[in-house]
């Protein structure tokens, strides 16, 4: 049962003034403001929308139940299986408006960044890191999302040492802040002549695309050393023959960010400054809520990078989330997607934990 309070009057008043807001002649004359002001009006729409679905549904329902009560047996056999679809429905309904309640923090509504790193464990490491990459692009391409990959870095042998990645879609971010952490993989490796059981780990991070109204993030250009090189495919040969490749290096925090997918180098150095600018704010977001948290009382690990996740393979097969105890043993629907049972799992579990937003 949705733990959280939704004031409908507030809600429309939000709308309303959002509404009167996006009418503005001079609206666009701060596109960052402008965005800020669409992106409300069409979550708050769909959320209304939703809420005055399941009012009308849940109505429907009653008034079914009523007429099974009054009429006689066969009536009732008749009403029955009406009455169990309608209720399946307004479960439905009642889910994608708990969750929608969920999605309500400063940055839920953005696209998001992903990061992912082999750890210790060489090839099999690597390899381990690219079917995760491919399991979040099934995922993005079942969401009807745009990926892109930014950078990625190939393993010596197989696999992919880390790559960066966009994810294009509403509240893209929100649902897949969930995902960052330590992810563990048990399995019998195909690297290894022995056949022997290796466990493996890969560290995701999520962080949310920077925008222009994020004014906290400021970037000295007097900070940053910034480097060209030749692209690099597997094996390290070059796939580039002239510098389009970009490593830009923020002097203040010691951030490294590259990219090399794109031909242009300018759209490298795009890509790699967008980059740069969400890793720092992921940093102000981790640090905000790293003070939240003491105040609070709870731990939080520097980072937000502990375990999140077990994957096992072998010797029997099995998925489970360390953190809300959710499991499935359908581990080749999660490789190729299926993560959403995941994802709603951690969204409920952080009702009515408030991230805050960087000033």
């Amino acid at each position: 049962m949705c733990r959280c309070d939704f004031d409908l009057p507030a809600k429309q008043r939000e709308l309303d003034d959002l509404r009167e807001a996006s009418q503005a002649p001079d609206l666009w004359n701060d596109r960052a403001d402008a965005q800020r002001v669409m992106r409300g009006v069409a979550r708050l729409e769909g959320l209304l929308t939703t809420w005055q679905n399941l009012e009308a549904h849940s109505a429907d329902v009653q008034a079914l139940l009523e007429l099974a009560q009054e009429g006689t047996d066969a009536e009732r056999a008749g009403l029955t299986e009406d009455i169990e679809r309608d209720l399946s429905a307004l479960e439905d309904e009642y889910q994608a408006l708990e969750i929608a309640l969920t999605l309500s923090q400063p940055y839920d509504q953005r696209n998001a960044l992903i990061s992912i790193h082999a750890r210790e464990g060489g090839t099999e490491a690597q390899d381990w890191s690219e079917m995760l990459l491919r399991m979040y692009l099934r995922w993005a391409e079942s969401h009807k999302f745009k990926s892109n990959i930014l950078s990625l870095s190939p393993g010596d042998e197989a696999g992919i040492k880390s790559v960066e990645v966009r994810i294009e879609g509403e509240n893209a971010y929100g649902l897949l802040r969930s995902e960052r952490g330590s992810h563990r993989l048990v399995r019998i490796s195909p690297f290894d002549s022995s056949h022997s059981r290796h466990t493996t780990f890969a560290l995701v991070e999520v962080m949310p695309e920077a925008e222009e109204a994020d004014v906290s993030i400021e970037i000295n250009p007097d900070d940053l050393r910034i480097d060209t090189y030749h692209a690099s495919g597997h094996g390290g040969q070059n796939v580039q023959k002239n510098d389009t490749a970009v490593r830009i290096m923020h002097i203040p925090t010691g951030i490294i960010v590259t990219c090399q997918n794109e031909r242009s180098q300018n759209r490298n150095r795009e890509s790699a400054m967008l980059v740069l600018h969400s890793r720092l704010l992921e940093m102000e977001i981790e640090k905000r809520e790293i003070e939240r948290a003491k105040i609070r009382g709870v731990h939080v690990d520097a980072g937000w990078g502990s375990q999140i996740r077990s994957y096992v393979l072998h010797p029997y097969k099995m998925v489970k989330d360390l953190r809300t105890s959710v499991e499935t043993s359908d581990t080749g629907a999660v490789l190729d997607g299926s993560i959403d049972e995941f994802i709603t799992a951690y969204l409920r579990n952080q009702v009515g934990v408030d991230d805050g937003e960087v000033a």
